[in-house]
């Protein structure tokens, strides 16, 4: 009787052990490498550094980490009509997504913010889109006090175990409360420390694209340009998506050059350089994406045959699959080669491209800059450099690699002719600025 049961007892004990392999073996995937792992002896080098992240797969929607939103909605005298009909179906539709695990919470914002629906589990849903259909569009534009009661709202549940977001939809410029890019970023930042991302969604051409670029960017959350009212579902599906995705949280990346390599940029993330090291940070990871950055670095003269170590990498993460604090590392050499052929061979494609296209976004960003000053010309000198420089390296690259480089190169150039012959240049920004965000980001829509 006695063995019988400790037979039970044990079978019992390895089922559970099966049952939860799966979970342990989870982990987020770290991949430190270089464009040119080989370079010419004899001088000093550059060279570019990707730290790539990649989510693993999620088995199901059971398997998701639950989610606490505050969806903040543009209900100003600009959005009546077909816009605010627009926004309140892509609303319930992103409702239907959610269920019981999930927190929601409904903000209206004009010249006053309402709380429509406070923080609540997903439960009644009638009587959530009953809420998000009385509202009427009247009045100005409280951004900031729209998103600062939306965080509120995420603050009364808040918890390192679920995914905490404001989703911001408006189609015009704040003009009530705080309202210049500058102020809209510090509270981004400031949320962002807090663990709660803000995605932001503009709506035709009446938004200030910086100052919802800047108070997403900050908080690492997401941005997008949408047009035309009828693809707001669209867009609110993908975000939605990307929520019930979250796979990783609080990522820190660390990257310590060694043996007097020494760091000129960071492409694609704000960062923080100390001497030799570098840090960074994201908030949130999804299932199966790749988030990554690219370090710039200068590596000192080497000896043909000589191997010098270039980097330790140090990540750690919030595991959203079993809540666990996690670590990974990763180590990076460098070769010193006097044959050209053998430092082409060496080159990974993958990386120069990645690093090609960052770097032109780098040149986007200045033209934006110089076209914002009324000097057209330059800024388009600056984005027909950038499209050479993109098109020798898909010649250098070559490949698969080289051909999406010479379209991407394409791209730059119908930018180029954009900032100055564009007859609808306020649309025309939008766009190019929604395009850098998502490059910068690695955003997924």
């Amino acid at each position: 009787m006695r063995t019988n049961y400790l037979n039970k007892l044990f079978l019992a004990a390895a089922g559970l052990l099966i049952a939860a392999a799966p979970l342990q073996a989870k982990q987020i995937d770290l991949r430190a490498e270089l464009g040119t792992p080989v370079i010419e002896a004899g001088a000093k080098r550059t060279a570019f550094l990707k730290v790539s992240l990649t989510g693993f797969e999620l088995q199901g929607g059971r398997d998701r980490t639950p989610a606490n939103i505050a969806i903040v909605l543009d209900q100003s005298g600009s959005m009546r009509g077909e816009k605010l009909q627009r926004a309140k179906e892509a609303a319930i539709m992103a409702l239907d997504l959610l269920d019981e695990r999930d927190i929601v919470s409904v903000i209206s914002y004009d010249t006053t913010v309402r709380v429509l629906v406070p923080a609540t589990r997903v439960s009644n849903k009638s009587a959530i889109r009953s809420a998000i259909r009385q509202m009427r569009a009247d009045g100005s534009t409280a951004l900031f006090a729209g998103v600062s009661k939306g965080a509120r709202e995420v603050r009364k549940f808040m918890d390192r175990e679920r995914v905490n977001r404001v989703i911001l939809l408006s189609d015009g410029q704040a003009n009530v409360g705080p309202k210049s890019p500058t102020e809209l970023g510090e509270l981004g930042m400031s949320l962002g420390k807090e663990g709660i991302s803000v995605t932001t969604i503009g709506l035709g051409a009446g938004y200030n694209e910086d100052l919802m670029a800047n108070l997403a960017g900050y908080s690492d959350g997401n941005h997008a340009f949408v047009d035309n009212a009828e693809d707001l579902a669209r867009i609110f599906r993908y975000e939605f998506g990307d929520v019930l995705s979250v796979v990783a949280q609080d990522l820190i990346i660390r990257i310590e050059l060694l043996d007097g390599v020494r760091p000129l940029r960071l492409l694609g993330r704000e960062s923080e350089i100390i001497g030799s090291t570098v840090t960074t940070r994201l908030n949130q990871l999804y299932s199966d994406q790749e988030k990554y950055v690219i370090l710039e670095v200068e590596v000192p003269e080497g000896l043909e045959g000589e191997q010098r170590q270039l980097a330790d990498v140090r990540v750690s993460y919030r595991n959203m699959a079993n809540q666990q604090s996690e670590k990974l590392d990763d180590r990076v050499s460098i070769a010193y080669s006097a044959s050209q052929q053998e430092v082409a061979q060496a080159r990974a494609p993958s990386v120069l491209s990645t690093a090609t296209q960052q770097v032109a976004n780098e040149a986007s960003k200045k033209a934006l800059e110089l076209r914002d000053q009324g000097r057209k010309e330059e800024a388009r000198k600056v984005l027909k450099e950038s499209a050479s420089y993109v098109r020798q390296q898909a010649d250098l690259i070559g490949g698969d690699e080289g051909v999406s480089l010479e379209s991407f190169s394409d791209e730059v150039e119908q930018e180029a002719e954009a900032v100055v012959e564009s007859k609808d240049w306020n649309r025309a920004r939008k766009a190019i600025k929604a395009k850098q965000y998502k490059l910068e980001k690695q955003q997924t829509y």
